[in-house]
């Protein structure tokens, strides 16, 4: 097995590729971290100006795996015992609080659950024609978690984003750019070159420009407290999975049937 993720540098812009496609880059934990690690690198790294997250084959990211993530973390054991946060909420921390670089998303298919927080947390995005963006959390019986109740609410609005995620709406790519979730939608065809061709373009800015003007922005945001509220997600989704309703929803979901809630 090659690579979880794949790093390139074409000039000044660094592409983080997932690379677990048999899997629809499916997050395993290892994945999940492995992302987080190269955009922390990528963010150290002072030729890098403009960085591109994407994913390999058809699919950006499919979500967690549900057929049993291993148990793994880049931390020593005590550490990670403290960490409440955890891999979902660092990949809001990584791309917007400690890299002040542009991260362009390249959404080249499906991104569902955590790989939609993924996606979501791009400073901006570019979305295939063909890609289909859904929360599904109310399907597996879970709440919102990967920052998706900051990111989506900004982008979309408090009621869009309420009703994206409780009915459990797929977008496809023309409809991203009528919710918000996209500034760009391209033919399947001709994705990759244009991600390229962007990320590229914004590399005819100054680097420390686009720094300050990322730092503003994110800035802006920060009146609440984005530590805060991802404890509150992870809390939450915590309490979901551990519910009679929680356990039910997985269940249906891997036998493919309807699930029986109780409330409980």
């Amino acid at each position: 097995m090659g690579a979880l993720v794949e790093v390139s540098d074409v000039g000044h812009v660094r592409t983080i590729r997932l690379n677990r496609p048999e899997k629809k880059n499916a997050l395993s934990q290892q994945l999940a971290w492995s992302v987080i690690a190269a955009v922390d690198e990528a963010a150290r790294d002072d030729d890098v100006w403009v960085v591109a997250l994407t994913g390999s084959g058809d699919a950006f990211c499919a979500g967690l795996d549900l057929s049993g993530p291993e148990p793994y973390s880049p931390y020593p054991a005590q550490t990670a015992q403290l960490d409440d946060i955890g891999w979902v909420g660092q990949f809001l921390l990584s791309i917007r609080k400690r890299c002040d670089k542009p991260v362009v998303g390249g959404v080249n298919g499906v991104a569902v659950g955590a790989g939609l927080g993924l996606a979501m947390a791009t400073d901006v995005r570019l979305v295939a024609a063909s890609a289909r963006l859904m929360a599904g959390y109310t399907r597996i019986g879970g709440s919102p978690d990967a920052g998706l109740t900051i990111t989506l609410p900004q982008v979309m609005g408090y009621e869009r984003a309420m009703r994206f995620m409780m009915e459990n709406r797929t977008v496809t790519g023309a409809e991203a750019l009528t919710w918000g979730m996209a500034g760009e939608v391209v033919d399947d065809d001709k994705f990759a070159a244009r991600l390229a061709a962007y990320c590229q373009e914004l590399c005819e800015w100054s680097p420390i420009t686009l720094r300050l003007l990322k730092r503003g922005v994110v800035k802006s945001y920060e009146s609440a407290d984005m530590e805060q509220q991802l404890r509150y997600e992870v809390s939450n989704i915590g309490r979901a999975f551990r519910s009679e309703d929680g356990q039910e929803a997985r269940r249906a979901f891997l036998e493919k049937r309807k699930p029986v809630f109780t409330g409980r």
